[in-house]
């Protein structure tokens, strides 16, 4: 018997003694085992509905995760942003117990994917791999049918990766460094182009910074796809792009583009050879590409808070943090909820001071 139950049937029993019920009370025998039958039950009953109403007490939110976690990554498989993620729902999977089902939704520069995780239940079993472009970029663009709020419509978890971009020009072009490059393109405005996924895209905002950072002008080649971008780079339909590493090593590896320098403001262990826009002196064009995890809007506060947990745990780990670095990532694992909101604010004013200095609209 436990202590809630003691203390509730301690009143009855009480009385049952003082009628006289008790080993030594006035009535004895049938009566007096007919009484402690009857208290029996009465002790029986109280412990069901004390444990009933302890059953009751339970949340769903306590016993999260017992199914299932859909992990949704608003872009297409292979890409930069689906590599990593795909290791940090397998590492996931295994601190949480439960399957982490990895589930791309492209489109829209990520807004499709990102806007079905703001309509899900906010129940902790769709969660999302979010990035910038989606969350501080496309937002800035204009875009009338953007059916959710990066700060309303989530709680943001946790963050995941910083990641750098790198500037590579054509195997044959005639400068092979930052400072080299800007004088030739200040030599020849507007004749030296540039490509992007499409206009506002992450790289695209990155070429504007360089422009406006170095004083030169370039032309902006905007694809459809990065595939088709990463080809014309090789045949040199191109002169120079702005990417993430994962995108561009096998370019590098292969010498087919030569590295002109990083975006960042310390170099990438992956690249310990390549200058970056700060070393050249041109701190304006410093830039950075994020990613973090985010679930719906009204998640359970402990739901949030274990998922918090088991993200930081799964960032500390050996292996992510090595595949991080190979990538050219660096972890912002430090950004937990109370962090994340600041640091959205932060990186949708500077997205929107680069998109409104230079006229980018959406299209």
């Amino acid at each position: 018997m436990t202590v809630d139950v003691v203390a509730a049937v301690a009143p009855v029993a009480a009385l049952f003694g003082a009628a006289g019920f008790g080993a030594h009370g006035v009535l004895s025998g049938r009566s007096g085992r007919m009484a402690r039958r009857t208290l029996l039950c009465l002790v029986s009953a109280t412990t069901l509905a004390l444990q009933s109403g302890t059953a009751a007490a339970q949340t769903p939110a306590d016993s999260w995760p017992s199914r299932a976690i859909t992990w949704v990554v608003p872009f297409g498989a292979g890409g930069v942003t689906d590599l990593i993620s795909r290791k940090i729902a397998e590492q996931l999977r295994t601190r949480l117990g439960q399957p982490v089902v990895v589930e791309n939704r492209p489109g829209a520069g990520g807004t499709i994917g990102t806007e079905f995780v703001a309509r899900a239940q906010p129940d902790g079993y769709t969660v999302l791999y979010a990035s910038g472009g989606p969350m501080t970029i496309q937002p800035n663009l204009g875009l009338t049918k953007l059916n959710y709020d990066p700060l309303k419509s989530f709680v943001h978890v946790r963050g995941v990766s910083s990641s750098n971009q790198v500037l590579v020009a054509t195997a044959s072009a005639p400068y092979s460094t930052l400072s080299e490059f800007v004088a030739y393109a200040k030599a020849n405005p507007g004749k030296v182009n540039f490509g992007s996924p499409g206009p506002g895209t992450a790289q695209h905002l990155a070429g504007e910074m360089f422009q406006a950072a170095t004083g030169i002008k370039l032309t902006h080649v905007p694809y459809k796809s990065g595939s088709s971008q990463m080809t014309d780079m090789m045949s040199g339909i191109l002169d120079v792009s702005f990417d993430y590493l994962t995108v561009l090593r096998p370019l590098i590896d292969t010498g087919k583009v030569k590295v002109l320098g990083t975006t960042g403001t310390a170099r990438m262990s992956a690249l310990p050879d390549a200058p970056t826009v700060l070393e050249a002196g041109y701190a304006g064009a410093v830039n950075a590409g994020s990613t973090w995890v985010s679930v719906p809007a009204g998640a359970d506060p402990k739901i949030v808070g274990k998922l918090s947990e088991a993200m930081a745990a799964v960032l500390a780990d050996p292996a992510i943090v090595a595949d991080l670095a190979t990538n050219g990532q660096v972890s912002i694992a430090e950004k937990g909820p109370a962090e994340m909101v600041p640091f959205i604010i932060g990186e949708t004013a500077r997205t929107k001071r680069v998109i409104d200095s230079a006229g980018i609209a959406a299209q």
